[in-house]
C-alpha cells in the first residue's frame, strides 16, 4: 500500500511540475513515475522512511498552519524592509528539536527555513542552530510551538 501512496505522490508532483496533460506525455510522465519507483525499491531505498507521514488530517493542518506562518512572515519581513527605522538584531539561537526521526528533523528545519525571517544553520539530534532576523523571530521559534507541531504530525508515521 505504501509503494502505490509513493507512486500516486510522484505522479501528482510530476504532473504539478510539468503542467502538460497531453496523452501522450502523461503516459510518459507515468511511466517515469513508474521506473523512478522500481529503482528506489531495487537499491532498497522506497521504505518507512521514503514516505514517513501518513496522509491524515493533522498533516493537511499542518501544512495550512505552516502556510499562514510564512505569510505572517512574509508582511513582518516586509514591514521591516519598507521601514528602516524597525530594529532588526540578527541573532544565532538554538532551539530545541524534540522530533525522533531524521525526517521529523528535516521537516522542522525546512519548516524553519521556509518562514521568512529565520534561516536553519545546523540540524543536531536534540538541536536546531537558526538565524533570526530579530528577537521577534527568536522568540516566536524557541516559543516551541513549531517543534510540538512536527512532533505531532511525527507521531502519524
Amino acid at each position: 500500500m505504501q509503494r502505490l501512496v509513493l507512486f500516486g505522490h510522484l505522479a501528482v508532483f510530476w504532473l504539478l511540475w510539468s503542467g502538460y496533460l497531453v496523452p501522450t506525455l502523461l503516459f510518459y510522465g507515468l511511466i517515469s513515475c513508474g521506473v523512478a519507483l522500481a529503482a528506489a525499491m531495487r537499491v532498497g531505498i522506497a521504505d518507512r522512511e521514503a514516505l514517513p507521514f501518513r496522509m491524515e488530517i493533522r498533516s493537511v493542518r499542518y501544512v495550512a498552519w505552516l502556510l499562514w506562518e510564512i505569510v505572517k512572515s512574509n508582511i513582518a519581513v516586509a514591514k521591516i524592509i519598507l521601514d528602516p527605522r524597525l530594529p532588526t538584531r540578527p541573532r544565532i539561537i538554538r532551539t530545541p528539536s524534540s522530533q525522533r526521526s531524521d525526517a521529523g528533523r528535516v521537516v522542522f528545519a525546512n519548516s524553519i527555513t521556509l518562514t521568512p525571517g529565520t534561516i536553519t544553520l545546523a540540524v543536531r539530534e536534540h538541536e536546531i542552530i537558526v538565524h533570526a532576523l530579530n528577537d521577534e523571530f527568536a522568540d516566536d521559534l524557541q516559543s516551541g510551538d513549531m517543534d510540538r507541531r512536527v512532533r505531532e504530525l511525527e507521531n502519524l508515521s
